[in-house]
């Protein structure tokens, strides 16, 4: 059974159908899904899907492009949700440099806010990097978080030499469906170097739909692709990154075995 460690089912591309979607998931080998906050709206209906389904668990926190939208209020509503007995982690929360929106001492500011909440809650962190490399490993290697927070880098989209620092911090990388673009050589590199005990499985779905299914609509029964790639990559059976995936995916999350 794989767990699919990080999934926007809030997102409206699954408004005509997310009920009949959702419902395939046990039948089809997925274990457990970990929907993700982006915003404080989309961090609300994390916890309405952890309400409604019982193998969604929920992350909150606020993307880097939309921390214009916080406030120390708001702070304390995302406090307030991680009260929540299903939300395991505050995320995704980080920089992106990609499209410098908001500008980037802002994006900082509610970075740190949001690490400072993850501190203070004991969860913890889905981390959204994105051309924004040495900020963020910068902060993360500061003397407030180094060996205070730590998590998994979401779609994991730098070199080998960066895999190398975070995983000397003790994170874990999220390995989605560009692992199979034919592009994607660094990624196949890093995913070659990192141990398998330090990478889990994410679809980031509705986004970056592995091959052959590319340009479509993502979701978690598409996660087998990530797994024959990684499988090729490594050298391993499927079973073998299936089992060591959902055991790194518990470990992160802090999920016991029997955990539905």
């Amino acid at each position: 059974m794989i767990i699919d460690t990080h999934a926007h089912y809030d997102d409206k591309a699954f408004d005509e159908d997310r009920e009949e979607l959702l419902g395939q998931m046990s039948a089809s080998g997925i274990e457990l899904i970990v929907n993700v906050g982006a915003s404080m709206e989309t961090s609300k209906a994390t916890i309405e899907l952890c309400n409604q389904y019982d193998f969604i668990y929920g992350a909150v926190g606020v993307h880097p492009n939309e921390v214009a939208e916080l406030s120390e209020e708001k702070i304390a509503q995302l406090k307030e949700y991680t009260n929540h007995k299903k939300v395991l982690a505050v995320g995704e929360i980080g920089l992106d440099y990609y499209w410098d929106e908001p500008e980037r001492e802002t994006q900082k500011k509610w970075f740190t806010r949001q690490l400072d909440l993850a501190k203070e809650v004991n969860l913890p962190i889905i981390i959204h990097s994105r051309d924004a490399a040495k900020d963020t490993l910068d902060i993360l290697k500061s003397s407030e978080y180094k060996d205070k927070v730590s998590g998994v880098i979401h779609c994991f989209s730098y070199g080998t030499e960066m895999a190398r620092e975070y995983l000397n911090l003790g994170y874990v990388l999220g390995i989605g469906g560009v692992v199979t673009f034919n592009n994607a050589k660094k990624l196949k590199e890093v995913v070659e170097y990192a141990p398998l005990e330090s990478i889990v499985l994410e679809t980031d779905c509705p986004y970056l739909t592995p091959v052959p299914n590319r340009g479509k609509r993502n979701f978690s029964l598409y996660l087998p692709y990530i797994v024959k790639e990684i499988a090729s990559l490594k050298g391993c059976t499927e079973e073998e990154i299936i089992s060591v995936t959902t055991m790194n995916a518990r470990r992160l999350y802090r999920l016991s075995s029997g955990t539905k």
